[in-house]
């Protein structure tokens, strides 16, 4: 006999914690299945690893830093503490089941045999209406079987990182096992004390894949590691170039003054747009470029790019309206001029028994392979969701849902952590209110047809922003998205004191706060 509740929550991280605070009222069950909250802040970090934001764009609207105006950006530490701050304060720690992973989902709505039923043209109908939809099997570390739960609303928390790693594939006699060293995921290398991370890389040669974020926290670690008189240098493979940033200033202007206000983000496409905002974007697409360029230029003038072969091809904005823009750790060209970081551009590359090798048949030798290539987050979803629901999780590599939360074809399951933007935290937050007030029946669900097209609609705008595409990203319209979010649960969309500030500042979460809400 399931155990039955009226809300369940997958994963504590950011997005479950923000979800079961909203949700607090109806007493949700959260299952996490390590031992402590945080997410990826707590399995998937670095010891150098930092928040890329500064901390007041990363923060719930009702509980800021103590120190909210530090211009430095926080340690992972320091974030943990903040979120488990956040969920002592609002009771939700006591809501977690730790040590809980679910391993596997029922759908048991009313139509059971014919689960299509309960998605017609004419929407959902109430998301708690007293029977359950949703049973779920979840497994203690303690314990060898299951226990089920039954729920009315079932909402996905587990992220898109972590957990599950992404494997290169290579030929034969061409992978790990002819490796006479010792390859770890980055995910591996996060699971190692201080000691032992630092005895796996000091006085080898290690080979970082990667260029993103996790990958240069690894190098910059690497050359921190062999700074003794036999240390080795690092060397960074560079499959796909992207534009990272130093700090948060460009030509000593701000940088949301480029991206981060109504202002900036006029500038851009956006869904629902009408015929008269067509044209503009159109016209002002020279504009668009120009911002971009000065962001280029500004950077290939901080930044030793050209000098390491690492200035991409591709304009800056595409970068940012994929969610892919990384904060440049100081050290990284500091040790490259030293020698202790080296750079190697390649597409295609192999192991072979003293290293790694690369399509333009030349020869790395190394112990150490660190492989920073990300994590298969839908893979998670697609072991545990039943069919058909597991094949229709995504379109062109995109979780279609309906304002970043709700899968039109997917009854009674919420989803929060799987869209992007500048601060995920803000993300998840507004839409957890939003998720929160749909559950109090303040507001009904368009169709599924109306849904459907509104995601496909926000699609073709990342398609047509970036070659990227394939991350659910709304970087360059984030401000009219939250619009919609406002205007749907009855807010005001517009949240400044004044015309200026509504043009030319940027929004955080201390905007939404409830009291800003129209009654």
């Amino acid at each position: 006999m399931a155990i039955f509740s009226k809300i369940g929550i997958v994963g504590a991280g950011i997005s479950g914690i923000a979800a079961a605070k909203q949700l607090r009222k109806y007493d949700p069950i959260i299952f996490e299945a390590t031992d402590s909250l945080g997410g990826v802040w707590k399995h998937c970090s670095y010891r150098s690893t930092k928040l890329q934001t500064p901390r007041c764009d990363y923060e719930f609207s009702d509980f800021p830093w103590t120190q909210r105006d530090n211009s430095s950006f926080p340690t992972y530490l320091e974030v943990l503490e903040y979120l488990h701050s956040y969920a002592t304060h609002f009771g939700v720690v006591e809501l977690i089941k730790f040590n809980s992973k679910v391993v596997e989902i029922r759908f048991v709505g009313n139509h059971a045999n014919d689960p299509d039923d309960q998605v017609n043209s004419n929407g959902y109908g109430n998301l708690l209406n007293g029977q359950p939809v949703w049973e779920v099997a979840v497994q203690t570390s303690d314990s060898d079987t299951a226990e089920w739960y039954a729920f009315e609303l079932l909402v996905i928390c587990t992220g898109k990182y972590g957990d599950v790693p992404i494997i290169p594939q290579f030929p034969h006699n061409k992978g790990p096992e002819v490796f006479k060293g010792q390859v770890l995921h980055s995910l591996d290398y996060c699971k190692l004390d201080e000691e032992n991370s630092v005895q796996l890389l000091k006085d080898k040669k290690v080979v970082v894949v990667g260029y993103k974020k996790s990958a240069i926290d690894l190098a910059v670690e690497c050359a921190k590691a062999n700074q003794g008189p036999e240390g080795q240098s690092c060397t960074i493979v560079v499959r796909t170039l992207h534009w990272t940033i130093p700090h948060y200033s460009i030509w000593g202007l701000p940088f949301y003054l480029f991206y981060s206000t109504r202002a900036s983000q006029f500038l851009h496409e956006r869904p629902n747009q009408g015929i008269l905002r067509n044209i503009f974007c159109k016209l002002l697409s020279p504009v668009r470029k120009a911002m971009s360029k000065i962001i280029e230029s500004y950077l290939v003038w901080r930044l030793p790019l050209e000098k390491y072969g690492l200035k991409p091809d591709h304009p800056f904005v595409e970068d940012y309206g994929s969610c892919q823009m990384a904060i440049l750790p100081e050290e990284l060209f500091e040790e490259a001029e030293k020698g202790m970081i080296d750079f190697k551009k390649a597409s295609k590359w192999c192991f072979w028994e003293g290293g790694v090798e690369f399509d333009d048949n030349t020869k790395l030798e190394a112990d150490v392979v660190l492989l920073a290539t990300g994590f298969d987050g839908k893979r998670k979803l697609r072991n545990i969701l039943p069919e058909p629901f597991r094949s229709l999780l995504e379109t062109e590599g995109m979780m279609p849902l309906y304002r970043g939360t709700i899968h039109p074809l997917i009854p009674n399951m919420a989803f929060v952590g799987y869209i992007e933007s500048v601060s995920n935290l803000h993300t998840a937050e507004i839409r957890c209110k939003w998720l929160s007030r749909l559950a109090d029946n303040y507001f009904k669900l368009p169709s599924v047809g109306q849904m459907l097209e509104q995601t496909q609609k926000e699609m073709g705008i990342m398609r047509k922003t970036t070659r990227f595409y394939k991350r659910s990203c709304i970087s360059t319209f984030s401000i009219n998205h939250t619009d919609e979010i406002c205007e749907e649960m009855g807010w005001k969309s517009w949240r400044k004191n004044n015309w200026l500030a509504e043009a030319f500042s940027p929004y955080c979460s201390q905007d939404y706060q409830e009291q800003k809400h129209i009654d």
